[in-house]
């Protein structure tokens, strides 16, 4: 296997020399460049495993960079650097999150061996990532047309993924969320930020949903029928405006044989509802047959609140990006503490997402917070991989 690669961009040549040669200590191919321009001709020649990046730099600043490598669908890791105090360093990992990028961790200067190497580890987070998550790190962006995805529905391209949700106290398996990729037959998979709000603007959402519900609902019967783990689905708040859907969910896990108490519908952007009284309707009748709510990415805005207390939810998730920072965020802990606290009082279930390591397990676990997922569990992965996970933790073997 080729050697893991690191690019450094930083606008002070001393410091990209000092973090290149630890890197290179490290075992990883370095190199380092001062200027922007410079940094993504060799973004684009060298494609690195991980980016480091300087916050504060006089022509664009890492805010800038970090949104440009966004634009460009970057999935390298990236680590950010400063010299800044916690609280802007902070801010601006989560500025990266809240862009799709994929975010190591931050890192004061001056930088240390020490410091860098508990970051990157012996690089096996740098290692290929399962099929499932498979994509092009730096290919060109394409457009996405109404056309292009009616057609990757007509051929059935859209495929699966399932993360496993584990229980804090025990660390049993308790569940899986399905989540959606496209297997592009040029661009190899594409990840649901790409096309999801498509679908939703182009009035695809639904038959996409249907296909979703279908593939997942016949694996899930497949693998477990007699057990107790449940099932994750995600739905938009634009789907919310056929009352009729109550009625063919439960019909389709009539189909597969699952009771509907073993189905969670986790619902995301609850202020883009188109018709809320609908909604209400729709989500109440949900329960009555039996399905699970959760409301997802909680703590991200003052609807998600409002919305907690008007729908009939039974579980809350956790927003990723106060979980990711939790380690080394007192503020992200304060927040994560608040919400457990009120899911609790409103006899809600809670989950965190976004779990990366075990010490934020362990801080979870101490807050009784109730369920986890996260890459420190496992990534999302193709149903009999799932499958051989749930087999391998029940014999004590770490997937």
């Amino acid at each position: 296997m080729a050697n893991r690669s690191i690019l450094i961009l930083d606008d002070d040549a001393a410091v990209g020399q000092t973090i290149q040669w630890i890197a290179e200590s490290l075992g990883f191919e370095a190199e380092f460049v001062i200027r922007p321009e410079e940094f993504f001709q060799r973004l684009d020649r060298m494609c690195p495993d991980i980016i480091t990046i300087d916050l504060v730099m006089p022509e664009l600043d890492g805010v800038e960079i970090m949104r440009l490598l966004a634009e460009r669908k970057c999935r390298a890791k990236i680590v950010i650097s400063s010299g800044m105090g916690s609280r802007v360093l902070e801010a601006a990992q989560r500025s990266a999150l809240e862009h799709g990028l994929s975010i190591l961790g931050v890192i004061s200067k001056p930088i240390s061996k020490e410091a860098l190497h508990l970051l990157v580890g012996d690089g096996s987070e740098c290692d290929q990532l399962p099929w499932i998550e498979e994509q092009s790190a730096y290919g060109e962006v394409f457009e996405i047309t109404r056309q292009d995805l009616q057609n990757a529905l007509d051929r059935h391209e859209f495929i699966l993924a399932y993360q496993p949700k584990i229980e804090c106290r025990s660390g049993l398996t308790v569940g899986f969320e399905a989540l959606v990729r496209w297997k592009h037959p040029d661009r190899g998979i594409v990840m649901p930020n790409d096309f999801i709000p498509l679908a939703e603007n182009a009035g695809l959402i639904d038959p996409l949903t249907e296909q979703i519900f279908e593939q997942s609902l016949e694996w899930f019967s497949q693998s477990f029928p007699q057990s107790n783990p449940k099932l994750s689905l995600n739905i938009s708040a634009k789907s919310l405006v056929d009352i009729q859907m109550a009625d063919n969910l439960s019909a389709l896990c009539q189909r597969f044989q699952i009771d509907t108490e073993r189905v969670v519908l986790e619902l995301t952007e609850t202020s883009a509802m188109v018709d809320p009284i609908l909604s209400l309707d729709l989500l109440t009748r949900l329960r009555v047959k039996g399905f699970h709510l959760s409301i997802d990415d909680f703590g991200t805005g003052f609807s998600s609140m409002v919305q907690l207390v008007r729908l009939p939810f039974s579980e809350i998730k956790v927003d990723r990006s106060f979980v990711m920072q939790a380690p080394h965020s007192s503020e992200s802990r304060s927040v994560i503490k608040s919400i457990v606290e009120l899911g609790h009082s409103l006899g809600l279930l809670v989950t965190a997402e976004g779990v990366e390591n075990l010490k934020t397990l362990d801080y979870l676990n101490s807050l009784g917070c109730d369920l986890a997922q996260g890459y420190f569990i496992a990534r999302p992965m193709p149903g009999e991989a799932a499958c051989n996970w749930v087999e391998q933790r029940k014999q004590g073997i770490s997937a």
